[in-house]
């Protein structure tokens, strides 16, 4: 049941991306450009999806209940910001600044199969595997 919720859930996120033009690196790179040929209807999206979250979770979802397809909430245990994060951070933001694009969206632009999402999200996947081998080795 979990599978089939995560399933529903992507699939529609994903089309929220789509909808909403997220997933269009032009359209993510004019609302980066704050000096230029500035956007902002990205910022309505990204408040209207926070609104949405606030009031649904407000009403339908009380902060000390259990999870309805869970035993409890699997919250991080680590909650401090150190320097992987810092730097992780700094990284996606150049990442996405450059691209126009993040890991969700390129996820759901993989459907048209333009050269250029397929090499970003290749060039992701090795990113994140030669992240994994760094802390590997730095834990060691």
């Amino acid at each position: 049941m979990q599978i089939i919720i995560a399933l529903i859930s992507g699939i529609l996120f994903g089309l929220g991306l789509t909808i909403s033009q997220m997933v269009n690196p032009n359209k993510v790179l004019n609302f980066l450009d704050i000096s230029g040929h500035w956007d902002p209807s990205l910022a309505l999206v990204m408040l209207a999806a926070v609104s949405v979250f606030g009031l649904g979770y407000k009403i339908l979802i009380k902060p000390e209940s259990k999870p309805i397809l869970a035993q409890s909430f699997s919250l991080p245990s680590k909650t401090d910001i150190d320097k992987p994060l810092v730097i992780g951070a700094i990284i996606f933001g150049l990442g996405w600044g450059l691209a126009g694009i993040c890991p969700g969206p390129a996820i759901s632009n993989i459907s048209a199969g333009e050269p250029k999402i397929l090499g970003f999200i290749i060039m992701m996947l090795i990113g994140m595997k030669t992240a994994n081998l760094i802390l590997a080795k730095s834990n060691k």
